[in-house]
């Protein structure tokens, strides 16, 4: 059974740093990216970083771009996201994800891209 567990969100103030980890279990995914999306309350469900299967390659929204870096594990399934500089809008839910095909990071923004999701991980931002 594949799961995805999220681990690292909390109360935190702006202007704080947070590390969001995620680790995947039940398969192996050594050729899948892997990435992080996120939704506000009242939003829709937004993407925010993409990391290729081997560490390679890094995709950022342009929202998140320079305060966001996604890396992974070598030889492990397992992804982080550190969130430097925190704002009250970085407050959502945050969700790790895997691509569903192997060696691509092809449409790497559209949540249908993505074949498997965590349960997600709650970080709020006071101001």
């Amino acid at each position: 059974q594949v799961r995805l567990v999220e681990s690292g969100g909390g109360l935190v103030q702006a202007g704080d740093s947070l590390r969001l980890s995620c680790s995947a279990t039940g398969r192996d995914f050594s050729t899948q990216a892997m990435g992080w999306f996120r939704q506000a309350p009242g939003k829709e469900r937004e993407f925010v970083a993409l990391i290729s299967w081997r560490g390679g390659r890094q995709y950022y929204a342009d929202s998140v771009e320079g305060r966001f870096t996604i890396s992974r594990d070598k030889g492990e399934d397992t992804i982080h996201l550190f969130i430097d500089s925190l704002k009250p809008e970085d407050t959502a839910v945050y969700y790790c994800s895997i691509v569903r095909r192997p060696l691509s990071t092809a449409n790497y923004d559209d949540p249908n891209t993505y074949e498997y999701w965590g349960q997600g991980t709650r970080v709020t931002v006071s101001s």
